[in-house]
């Protein structure tokens, strides 16, 4: 056990500070936050007309954050496991004192501190706001909080359907799908579908696996340590996945 946890420890440190140097040596980091910043400053700023609400606060601002990282997070992990097919440099990864737990955690961790560092270049909005009035400060750091996990949950399908395929469109476009599926099962037109085939009561288990669920607590400023361990739990379950397919992969390739 002691031998497992170092060696998971090894790759983990050394799987994370490859993929992050990886984002940063070439435009993919910059230009994934370039745009994301543009995007949901135009959500927020226009498409939400933040200056005809005339309230102070960052409400407009989260309600877009499922919706954006349902499409731009799989496009930052998409590349963790099928960029190694295509480089052919998977075998010698796998061939390393390392175990896969380790490697599938540390390029999650890439993946998110780079979406961390995306969420952070976003509080001059917190900084405005504060400017044009006196909002509830301890609900949106507890918001970002909870938008910070919520990515997590995002990346991890991304990493996870990067192993399953060599595909880098193949793993955005299912990862989008697979993402929108987790995002929309909360949002009221699909709910009320559901209720109306169903019943209420599978309406509601449905939306409890959706997103949109457990952010709209964190948007009321409402800390529910279900909502935290749901989106925990969610990493925990596809990154497992992650390693499931990525083991297969390397029996295949012996």
């Amino acid at each position: 056990m002691k031998i497992w946890l170092g060696d998971t420890m090894t790759g983990l440190r050394a799987s994370y500070l490859r993929e992050l140097r990886a984002y940063f040596a070439t435009p993919l980091a910059y230009v994934f936050i370039a745009i994301f910043l543009m995007m949901l400053g135009f959500f927020t700023w226009e498409a939400s007309r933040f200056f005809d609400t005339g309230a102070a606060d960052l409400q407009p601002f989260f309600y877009w954050h499922p919706w954006l990282f349902m499409i731009f997070l799989p496009a930052l992990s998409m590349r963790l496991w099928a960029d190694e097919g295509a480089d052919g440099t998977a075998e010698l990864l796998l061939s390393l004192p390392m175990t896969i737990t380790g490697l599938a955690a540390g390029k999650l961790l890439a993946a998110w501190t780079v979406a961390g560092l995306s969420l952070v270049f976003t509080f001059p909005m917190w900084i405005t706001v504060n400017y044009l009035g006196s909002p509830d400060n301890a609900s949106i750091l507890l918001t970002y909080a909870m938008s910070l996990v919520m990515a997590g949950a995002y990346l991890s399908i991304g990493a996870a359907v990067s192993a399953l395929v060599n595909s880098q469109v193949l793993a955005y476009i299912i990862g989008v799908v697979i993402a929108f599926i987790f995002t929309a099962a909360g949002w009221p037109m699909v709910t009320g579908a559901v209720a109306g085939l169903l019943g209420a009561g599978v309406g509601d288990l449905v939306a409890q696996f959706s997103f949109l669920t457990h952010f709209e607590t964190a948007e009321r400023g409402v800390l529910e340590f279900r909502s935290f361990l749901f989106f925990i739990g969610f990493v925990a379950m596809w990154l497992a996945l992650n390693v499931i397919w990525v083991s297969q992969r390397r029996s295949a390739a012996r």
